[in-house]
């Protein structure tokens, strides 16, 4: 279980943000009249479709014995658990007890199994995951890969992470690794590393790379040369866990999301979105795509479970100027959140301004 969420100005790597939205499964994996068991920060679900293709999802706990209800049956209305028969519908309300005779007092439709807001989006299984101290109880929308036209590719792929929340999360913001991890023909190279200013801005919730023109040092950013348009990326992180990178070309674009998604205290999973009518012509160009996003998120699992092996010893960490920076906003911006929950107050974006950072990669 994850302990209580702590305010100071990094807060426990092993407290992940409540009242968020965050991809539960990925949307495939979970067929009508078929149950699908998953952990999501630390809390057993069983994710389910009806007959109907919604999907839902409920504590995976019978609240009589304690057995998951994902090793018992699923007729495409009704739960049942495989210990003694007890049945749940889709709002995690107790709708059959076999035990019970006639004349019981014990009334069924007062026992529930906690339920969770569930909806498909993008490839995934989305649940939003509740605070019980943010006393407004409406739901916000789930989060959306942005789409430039009505006519692109789209791929999504995932992969486990043996880390801490934080650790995978300022793994996935941080803008110096790239010569070193993503060394390779197509990307970059030691030998390309050169200095790099780049414009950052608030945004609610987060912060964005201003639009700009990409590192002359990446071959596949050369390659958009092809279309004779100016090219330019812009990179927003927002909390929770949402990393969004998107790519215009005139007419052209590609827009894609990374998240970092806690399972239990020391296990996240990154869920990596893409659509793009870049080259979208070109044979076999998804089959390619997926290749590369494959090859960069191996490279960035690699390294990232190396890393958890020395943090395990809990070292002194160091946050320097201003390669860093994205990391110190992104545990300021943590605790921003929390502290306006814990005080019921207006939530004070630590970043007040555009802020140029200047690195080398």
């Amino acid at each position: 279980m994850y302990p209580t969420l702590e305010t100071g100005s990094r807060p426990s790597p092993n407290s992940p943000l409540l009242g968020f939205w965050y991809p539960a499964i990925a949307a495939s994996l979970v067929r009508p009249g078929k149950m699908q068991a998953q952990l999501l920060l630390g809390i057993p679900l069983v994710i389910c479709r009806n007959h109907h293709g919604q999907p839902f999802a409920l504590r995976d706990i019978c609240p009589h014995r304690g057995m998951p209800l994902s090793f018992g049956h699923f007729d495409g209305d009704r739960l049942e658990c495989s210990y003694h028969g007890w049945q749940f519908d889709m709002n995690g309300q107790c709708r059959h007890i076999p035990a019970l005779i006639e004349g019981d007092t014990l009334q069924p439709e007062k026992i529930g199994v906690t339920t969770y807001p569930c909806q498909e989006q993008d490839g995934y299984i989305w649940v939003y995951v509740p605070d019980a101290s943010d006393t407004n109880t409406a739901v916000p929308e789930v989060p959306r890969l942005p789409l430039y036209s009505d006519q692109y590719r789209f791929l999504h792929i995932s992969t486990m992470l043996k880390c801490t929340l934080d650790d995978g999360i300022v793994g996935l913001m941080d803008p110096a690794h790239g010569p070193f991890v993503h060394q390779s023909w197509f990307w970059r190279s030691r030998d390309s590393i050169h200095e790099k200013a780049k414009d950052f801005e608030p945004i609610p919730y987060g912060f964005r790379m201003k639009a700009h023109t990409p590192s002359r040092n990446s071959t596949l950013y050369k390659v958009l040369g092809f279309y004779g348009e100016d090219v330019s990326t812009t990179i927003d992180f927002v909390l929770p866990n949402l990393r969004y990178e998107i790519i215009r070309c005139g007419s052209y674009w590609f827009s894609s999301r990374a998240t970092v998604t806690p399972i239990t205290e020391n296990e996240c999973r990154i869920d990596f979105c893409a659509a793009w009518n870049l080259f979208r012509w070109v044979p076999l160009s998804k089959t390619m795509f997926r290749l590369i996003a494959r090859y960069f998120l191996d490279q960035d699992k690699r390294v990232m479970e190396q890393q958890a092996m020395g943090l395990r010893y809990k070292p002194a960490m160091m946050l320097i100027d201003d390669a860093d920076t994205p990391a110190k906003w992104y545990y300021k911006l943590k605790a921003a959140h929390l502290a306006s929950r814990r005080n019921g107050t207006a939530f004070d974006h630590p970043l007040k301004g555009p802020v140029t950072l200047r690195w080398r990669s």
